[in-house]
């Protein structure tokens, strides 16, 4: 593995392992080349309760040309935050998976939390 990859990981861990002590529902984020994804995770069985990416069908329709840009994650942002509110979860833990706070990251944080999921 490369030096990036295991630091990006140790940071995971990190943010995984307090974010689990403090008992909160999480938003978990990976960001790949091409595409992101955001999924909600329930603290008591790490199971999903709501997931969207820039791979389901809903989000494709509303993506313009390339899949991997911020104008992707704002709407990626927009669609988990309404389907969070659906299932009655207003309030989750931000889970970036050691990637950096900017960019896709922060424009899919920034859609969810306009559209009324507090983070």
């Amino acid at each position: 593995m490369s030096k990036k990859l295991t630091s990006r990981i140790r940071r995971s861990v990190k943010t995984r392992a307090k974010i689990k002590s403090l008992g909160k529902i999480r938003l978990s984020i990976h960001r790949t080349s091409q595409h992101i994804y955001a999924q909600i995770i329930s603290p008591e069985a790490d199971t999903v309760i709501a997931s969207a990416s820039t791979l389901d069908a809903s989000v494709k329709e509303q993506v313009e040309g390339h899949s991997g840009n911020c104008a992707a994650a704002t709407i990626v942002g927009k669609v988990i935050a309404e389907r969070a509110k659906e299932k009655g979860i207003e309030e989750v833990a931000f889970d970036r998976s050691g990637f950096r706070y900017h960019g896709r990251v922060k424009a899919l944080a920034d859609a969810a939390r306009e559209n009324g999921l507090k983070i």
